[in-house]
């Protein structure tokens, strides 16, 4: 807790960025603000010495530099401080709470880490013969049956990189299966409640993008969804739980309608972690589902490389999977079945995805997490991840207006509003003040069926002293708020980086750094 959530003591505000030099003002306690690489040292010094290279010898084809690279010269000492003081600049999940909604920012346990560095996982090659990476091969099988057992469903497909390339897999999925029956259905349906990469998808793939309302309790439409189903309709989009953070109900019967009426049934599975071992999305009548593994299972967002979002089918969609899939065989080994060998036996399959089978790193990482909580610890990740988010929605609906708290328990994130503030206050005031406070701010703005959303999701990770903490910090701001404390349209006062025009940011982006015109002169 920090001293100003613990005594209500506050430091005098600045009024104004100075433009002094950096070495004399912006530091704030061992915080030191940190210059450009260009401005510690210049291109005509060097930190290292090197032999006089052979001129005359030319072993790059014409390609050999003409110019000076033009990058500073630094010492040891001031190239590690450098980028050291630059990482204290960003916020980490090792660090604290990150409370980004319908992102599962959760902590990333180093078990998965030092499996994922064991040199038959970390070492593999893509084109390596297949009987030399059966461990590699077995480790995406085995992870490839736990997600068909989790989610209730009929085949799995491994290769999607991450959220978005997993919807893209599902959606090419149901056009191949209406391209087998002869249909050319052309609508595809998504509630406003659904994260905002599903209309995307569905357009990129060529389909129409109608939208469904939600209720004023949050949730789809369900009567709205079911009188625009017809014959044009290739299937809904869906997001369960949704971006309000609740529970669609009525699943059950939406994925029967649009079965009935000849469509299928797409879930945004992102939030699957309020789900995990508790509900099976196969049992809603889901047909197809992105997992996202750094979401649910741990693995980092990125890990280093790809991400991953392996797409669980239902029996009807399976046949139209993309290739390659493992399979094993009777005698233990593990096949890798791609276009060359697939033969007669999936003449359905739409192709592949990508150049190979997925991203090992990621895969290990989230079966060492699953095998680590078994079944009976992924079901507690579901009830704790609940647990913790009305926690927090509790905790803060008497200053921040929860506009769905009537509709009874939320799931994985608690939803907010700027209802209620002055005039001329916003949640962008009150994002800005929380990284005062020494968090990293919740979503906002979204899901746009709110306005001025505040989006929190504290994961079942956070002990209950940690959300204490952050429900201080946000309860201290949005008070502020509420009583017009001007300083807070100046907010953040303490980050290295002020408030910037975020407009401006966007649409001229300042991404090349040059030489100052007096430093030019100066060298001329």
């Amino acid at each position: 807790m920090s001293a100003i959530n613990q005594s209500g003591w506050r430091p005098e505000r600045p009024t104004e960025v100075s433009d002094a030099p950096a070495t004399t003002t912006g530091n704030r306690a061992l915080m030191l603000e940190e210059p450009l690489i260009f401005e510690i040292g210049d291109a005509h010094t060097t930190g290292v010495d090197f032999a006089a290279g052979d001129v005359g010898h030319d072993r790059l084809g014409g390609l050999t530099r003409k110019a000076p690279i033009g990058l500073p010269g630094l010492s040891e000492p001031e190239t590690v401080r450098h980028y050291t003081r630059l990482s204290r600049q960003n916020y980490a999940i090792d660090l604290g709470l990150f409370p980004l909604g319908s992102c599962t920012m959760k902590h990333n346990p180093r078990l998965n880490e030092k499996v994922a560095r064991l040199p038959g996982f970390a070492d593999v090659h893509p084109l390596q013969p297949v009987d030399t990476v059966q461990g590699a091969l077995g480790v995406i099988n085995e992870l490839a049956v736990w997600l068909i057992r989790l989610t209730g469903m009929h085949g799995v497909a491994m290769t999607p990189k991450a959220g978005a390339h997993g919807e893209l897999c599902g959606i090419l999925c149901i056009k191949a299966a209406l391209a087998a029956r002869g249909e050319d259905r052309r609508v595809i349906l998504v509630p406003e409640s659904a994260h905002g990469t599903n209309p995307a998808t569905a357009a990129f793939a060529g389909f129409q993008v109608e939208g469904i309302p939600a209720t004023a309790a949050g949730r789809v439409d369900t009567a709205a969804l079911i009188a625009r189903l017809g014959p044009d309709v290739a299937g809904v989009m869906i997001t369960n739980p949704n971006t309000c953070g609740l529970f669609e109900r009525d699943m059950r019967a939406i994925s029967d309608a649009v079965h009935a009426a000849g469509g299928y049934v797409y879930c945004d599975g992102a939030n699957f972690n309020a789900l995990v071992g508790r509900v099976r999305p196969g049992d809603l009548g889901i047909d197809a589902m992105h997992i996202n593994l750094h979401k649910t299972f741990s693995t980092p967002h990125g890990g280093g490389g790809p991400g991953s979002g392996p797409v669980v089918l239902s029996e009807a969609l399976s046949p139209f999977g993309p290739l390659p899939f493992t399979a094993r065989q009777a005698d233990g080994h593990i096949a890798l079945i791609e276009e060359e060998t697939a033969g007669e036996d999936h003449p359905q399959s739409f192709g592949r995805m990508c150049a190979f089978h997925g991203q090992m790193g990621m895969f290990t990482r989230a079966l060492t997490y699953i095998l680590s909580h078994g079944a009976d610890g992924l079901k507690q990740v579901a009830e704790d991840a609940v647990l913790n988010a009305n926690y927090v929605l509790r905790s803060l609906e008497d200053v921040l207006e929860a506009p769905f708290a009537a509709s009874g328990p939320c799931m994985h994130e608690a939803l907010f509003s700027d209802d209620g503030f002055p005039e001329g206050f916003s949640t962008l005031d009150v994002a800005k003040g929380l990284i005062d406070e020494g968090f990293h701010p919740m979503t906002v703005y979204f899901p746009l069926v709110v306005h001025g959303a505040m989006l929190v999701e504290p994961t079942e990770t956070e002990s209950k002293a940690a959300l204490d903490q952050f429900i201080a910090a946000l309860r201290s701001v949005a008070e502020r708020a509420r009583a017009g404390d001007a300083s807070l349209k100046a907010a953040p006062h303490f980050a290295p980086r002020r408030r910037l025009d975020e407009t401006l940011a966007a649409r001229k982006p300042v991404l090349v750094w040059k030489v100052p015109d007096v430093v030019q002169a100066a060298a001329e």
